[in-house]
């Protein structure tokens, strides 16, 4: 564990000797920030006096991994003045309050860019920073539903399918602050201007969709669920269950591909089938009822070393243990937590799993020291430091 006072781990990735700060929150925010820190960003997250989040015991917490923490109240007198210190110093900062709170709280980007005029102030919000929702309060399967993605997703007969918070609000969102951010590092170390990037998950959720609009524009892509090639409504792009009630992940599109998908599948006179849309509702039965009669794992073997395009889908825990994912290093444990590895790889500054999840105010001093901060009444903040929820 790391606690108040204790050196950082040696810092490598290309983000080595870039500042973060981060004000906690939940959810795409944090996720970020811990992208950040996975490729070497110095990233200090401040914790509100209580906690913030869902009630996961912070120890177990891996989105706040390579990071270290310290506690400010902002709600207090002097909280502003402790963030702006942080800001100061700090090459990007990243808030996910609604519109208007940071400012309210006087850590906002004027007040920001008034102490430095070279940070990047990162602002994560569903719905944005303007237009009519702004506002309000929701969450990424909200979020996503604005878009069209969410209706893109399941079965015709039945509703849109949640993809987890996956596609809202850690790719619509954290991935697209994150580029934001570094883009606009960039831009201040070339200028020294900084400036305000304003990620929006209704924004990058709708950008990731840009190719289904093309192709809706062509006239190749039909506007309802499981109806295209890539939306299970194509029965050689999804799922079928097998035997023992697992199920295999089927993606054999090219030709070659699909060839060999219906030789080890067993099956014959099906060649026409792929291109004649006529036949998709034979060819979806027949595929399906092969899938039936033997189980995951031997159908697992049956397409191993293939190009078929077939795999089995994997639970969460069965995951790590995947020989490929295995032989990647893809999932790595530490302290006694599987967790996905830092990525994507760098061949020169590869990017490290440090430190486990910083705990709320154990790294105060340090950070203190290390980022030059001026002195503090409540920096000995080691009483905030636990074990648990």
């Amino acid at each position: 564990m790391t606690t108040a006072g204790t050196p950082p781990a040696p810092v490598t990735g290309p983000l080595s000797g870039v500042r973060v700060v981060e004000l906690a929150g939940i959810g795409p925010g944090p996720f970020a920030a811990m992208l950040l820190a996975d490729l070497g960003a110095d990233v200090v997250r401040v914790d509100r006096p209580g906690g913030v989040g869902l009630g996961i015991d912070p120890a177990c917490d891996v989105t706040n991994r390579n990071k270290r923490s310290l506690v400010v109240d902002l709600k207090a007198p002097e909280g502003s003045e402790r963030v702006l210190d942080l800001a100061e110093r700090a090459d990007i900062l990243v808030e996910g309050y609604r519109p208007g709170v940071a400012e309210r709280l006087g850590v906002g980007p004027q007040e920001c860019h008034a102490r430095n005029p070279r940070l990047v102030y990162g602002r994560m919000t569903g719905w944005g920073q303007d237009g009519p929702l702004a506002d309000r309060a929701g969450h990424d399967v909200a979020y996503i539903a604005l878009t069209g993605t969410l209706g893109m997703i399941g079965r015709p007969d039945e509703p849109p399918a949640v993809p987890a918070n996956l596609l809202g609000d850690y790719a619509g969102g954290s991935l697209y602050l994150v580029v934001g951010v570094l883009a606009a590092l960039h831009h201040a170390r070339a200028t020294g201007t900084g400036q305000v990037v304003d990620a929006a998950i209704v924004d990058g959720t709708a950008h990731l969709s840009s190719m289904i609009h093309g192709m809706l524009a062509a006239g190749g892509w039909q506007d309802k669920r499981a109806a295209n090639l890539l939306d299970g409504g194509c029965p050689y792009y999804g799922t079928y269950e097998t035997a023992d009630g697992g199920y295999m992940a089927v993606g054999a599109l090219e030709a070659k591909f699909y060839a060999e998908f219906l030789r080890l599948l067993g099956l014959d006179g099906l060649a026409s089938a792929r291109t004649d849309w006529t036949r998709w509702g034979e060819l979806r039965e027949r595929v399906a009822a092969a899938f039936k009669a033997r189980t995951r794992a031997e159908w697992t073997a049956v397409f191993d070393g293939s190009d078929a395009c077939v795999a089995p889908v994997l639970s969460l825990r069965e995951a790590p243990g995947h020989p490929h994912l295995a032989a990647r290093g893809t999932f790595t444990e530490h302290e006694g937590i599987t967790q996905p590895a830092p990525a994507p790889r760098f061949s020169a500054t590869p990017a490290t799993l440090r430190t486990g999840p910083a705990r709320p105010g154990a790294d105060t001093a340090a950070v203190v020291r290390d980022w030059g901060l001026p002195a503090h009444p409540t920096d000995d903040c080691d009483d905030l430091v636990t074990d648990g929820g």
